[in-house]
């Protein structure tokens, strides 16, 4: 449980460098950690499905919006290049040995973690009256993450069409 406090701390404390960071940068490798962190958090508490997702979409973000601000903005680079590739190693060190820490944590190839999904197959037919165990298990036992994930599959679409319209373009 110290873990967590742990990780929310570091968390509240990269959400605040990231909103009063002056380098937009900065800002977004703070508000990466923020988003690595949660995925750590996801791990400890053993939801390894939304913790792959978290960090898909938090790498997914922090490449997107590094390159977007490195397409945008002059760099000077002929100030710096020493501490910048520095810091650089020394962020990959860091996401590296903290990969190789959580990997630890995995079980074994074909050795599956079977106790929430045990439950599952022994409970299934019995309390949902389906006798599709990936049915129940979807609308039934995990309704709210469904619904919650089928939400973002449409806020996503909704945003993707808004932003890709053509506004006024006439036949």
């Amino acid at each position: 449980m110290t873990q967590l406090y742990l990780f929310l701390i570091f968390m509240l404390v990269a959400a605040i460098v990231a909103v009063e960071t002056k380098s937009l940068l900065g800002a977004i490798i703070a508000l990466g950690a923020v988003g690595f962190s949660q995925a750590i958090i996801f791990l400890t508490l053993q939801a390894p499905d939304l913790a792959i997702t978290q960090v898909v979409v938090e790498t997914l973000t922090v490449v997107i919006l590094i390159a977007a601000i490195l397409k945008t903005t002059r760099i000077d680079t002929t100030k710096g290049v020493l501490t910048t590739s520095v810091l650089g190693v020394a962020f990959t060190a860091v996401i590296v040995v903290i990969t190789i820490q959580l990997l630890r944590f995995l079980p074994s190839f074909g050795n599956p973690i079977m106790r929430v999904s045990e439950f599952y197959i022994n409970n299934g037919l019995a309390q949902t009256g389906s006798a599709n165990l990936v049915t129940s298990v979807i609308l039934d036992f995990r309704a709210y993450d469904t619904l919650g994930e089928a939400t973002v599959l449409f806020a996503a679409a909704t945003g993707v069409i808004v932003v890709l319209r053509k506004i006024g373009k006439k036949k």
